[in-house]
């Protein structure tokens, strides 16, 4: 009976160690050097899609964000869509209006109807956003990560009160792979130091604790944090967090499905899950602290 006893003490003690991580604490700051406001252009042409390279073609030029929309920019989208009766506060959510969906009646969808629909939650702990009553700031220590806790209408909206939009899947692709078939952005092999994914290190992970947090946006540029030595990771247009930190909602509405789907791996995930063709789905009302998104035009 020995053997048990010391396992179960173990395990007690193993418990008792790994307290989950204080989501609220304050995070360190970094300035990555990664400008959330700049742009990538992603030319027009044949490139391989999938686990199994199909050949794939896009027939124009676009621009992506080089990296994710971040919590201060989307602190100053919305005090001015709020302003404009663009998106409105109710029962403590910001919520705005979806034409809705055609619906074809197929097996397991379910209907979208237009209405308003949420875009964030104001109530919950992990919105990296503080209001006063009648303005959005975004909170000091998170300012340049990633905005999170927003659904695909709140995504959508955000990139559409601009004149941009969410990227297509293939889009979206394209922008993290180029046109050799790598299976990450930024190369065919993938190490903690490449992105934040889970048990990565990062000064924004306690191995001690059960959980993650985001790092801010253009983090793995080959800078060194604190004696955190990263490695410059951008996808072969300059993009960077294509894989890792937060998954990123896409824009296809597909036909007979409710589902929205997202690409690119978080930091709750292992590196098989960053491989660039690995899909996440959701409802598009869905909220979660790695979801997040960028906007092409």
């Amino acid at each position: 009976m020995k053997k048990p006893t010391l396992i179960l003490i173990s395990f007690i003690l193993l418990l008792t160690a790994c307290k989950p991580v204080d989501v609220n604490s304050p995070a360190p700051v970094y300035d990555t050097g990664i400008d959330p406001n700049t742009w990538a252009i992603i030319p027009a042409g044949e490139f391989l899609s999938s686990q199994f390279n199909k050949e794939q073609n896009i027939d124009y030029d676009y621009k992506m964000m080089v990296t994710n929309v971040t919590n201060e920019q989307f602190s100053n989208y919305l005090n001015s869509a709020l302003s404009d009766g663009y998106i409105q506060i109710l029962n403590n959510e910001i919520v705005g209006y979806y034409p809705g969906d055609e619906f074809n009646d197929g097996r397991h969808e379910e209907e979208i109807v237009a209405g308003d629909y949420i875009h964030i939650p104001l109530d919950d702990p992990m919105l990296r956003q503080d209001f006063d009553g009648e303005n959005f700031s975004a909170q000091s220590t998170w300012a340049n990560h990633p905005m999170t806790m927003v659904s695909w209408f709140g995504a959508k909206a955000f990139c559409e009160y601009y004149d941009w939009r969410l990227p297509t899947e293939l889009e979206w692709e394209k922008a993290a792979r180029g046109n050799d078939g790598r299976p990450f952005p930024w190369g065919e092999t993938i190490s903690r130091k490449n992105a934040n994914l889970i048990n990565s290190r990062d000064p924004f992970e306690d191995m001690k604790s059960l959980g993650s947090r985001t790092s801010p946006v253009g983090f793995y540029n080959g800078n060194v944090y604190d004696g955190y030595t990263t490695i410059d990771s951008p996808s072969p247009y300059g993009l960077y967090d294509m894989a890792g930190n937060v998954w990123e909602w896409t824009n296809n509405v597909y036909e007979e499905q409710h589902y929205r789907y997202l690409r690119g791996g978080s930091k709750d995930v292992y590196e098989n899950y960053l491989r660039i063709w690995v899909r996440n789905s959701a409802m598009p009302s869905y909220i979660s602290p790695g979801f997040g998104f960028r906007c092409v035009r």
